[in-house]
């Protein structure tokens, strides 16, 4: 089974060295490994970082995007990978996470069109962060349905992994999205086949800082999201007017955090 990892990066010298090497370290017990890097032509040197791995990464573009959902793209057209996923150049692979996929997609046949796992947030040390939200999203993972989906998001991207023949009937990113191209695609992969909860330690680490997407445009984020939601299950369904209430409860426990970072500082 081969993976297709790709890594979408733009001025992202500060974490880019550990998510490299967190996906590199991946490559134990026969896990084959095609690792795609896409740079929109960082100018903080990224490009020294990433040339320092450079024997190691099988595809390598760097030239201009329109945004990571584009760079994101790019790596899907160059997947030649069973399986494939995206880690943005901030986030983490955690030991033994795409062996442990692996053996997952083995064992559930064709019918399992992706798989996903624990993914606990940190900051910019590495440290984690906002266990509070990690557990409330893991509490779902026992009951993992598209009905439950649609109506909160409680999967995390970077703990996502999908087959490629389902990613290209599910179809590419949509890059006009700002914050929620991720949940918009899992919501398509739902639509071609089952996803299946991987039990025990987490897969990957997603990391929160001020300058990520979700930290600039979170408001944006729920809104595209409710949107994503209305669009696959539509307008008056029991989801989709769940995760209108669900919404509004997000953003507003995110501007009180917010605001108290800001008071705080």
């Amino acid at each position: 089974m081969r993976f297709s990892i790709i890594t979408a990066n733009f001025n992202g010298a500060s974490f880019l060295e550990e998510t490299i090497t967190s996906v590199l370290a991946q490559q134990v017990d026969g896990v084959d490994l095609e690792y795609i890097v896409v740079d929109g032509g960082s100018t903080d040197g990224s490009l020294a970082i990433i040339e320092k791995y450079r024997d190691s990464i099988a595809h390598l573009i760097v030239e201009k995007d329109n945004g990571p959902a584009n760079a994101i793209n790019k790596g899907f057209t160059l997947a030649t990978g069973d399986v494939v996923a995206w880690l943005n150049a901030d986030d983490i692979y955690q030991k033994d996470c795409l062996k442990r996929v692996q053996r997952c997609f083995t064992e559930n046949g064709d019918t399992m069109a992706f798989c996903f796992g624990g993914c606990p947030i940190i900051n910019e040390q590495g440290k984690e962060i906002r266990e509070g939200i990690t557990r409330f999203k893991s509490a779902f993972f026992p009951y993992s349905s598209r009905f439950l989906y649609r109506s909160i998001n409680y999967i995390s991207q970077p703990a996502t992994f999908f087959r490629g023949s389902v990613r290209e009937r599910a179809g590419l990113l949509r890059e006009d999205l700002v914050a929620a191209w991720d949940y918009d695609f899992i919501l398509r992969l739902w639509g071609e086949g089952k996803g299946k909860y991987i039990p025990g330690a987490p897969l990957a680490a997603f990391r929160w800082h001020e300058g990520s997407i979700s930290g600039r445009n979170f408001s944006r984020q729920f809104k595209e999201e409710f949107e994503a939601a209305r669009n696959d299950a539509g307008l008056w369904s029991v989801p989709t007017l769940l995760h209108y209430g669900v919404r509004w409860g997000i953003v507003a426990a995110y501007s009180c955090m917010s605001c108290f970072r800001r008071v705080k500082n």
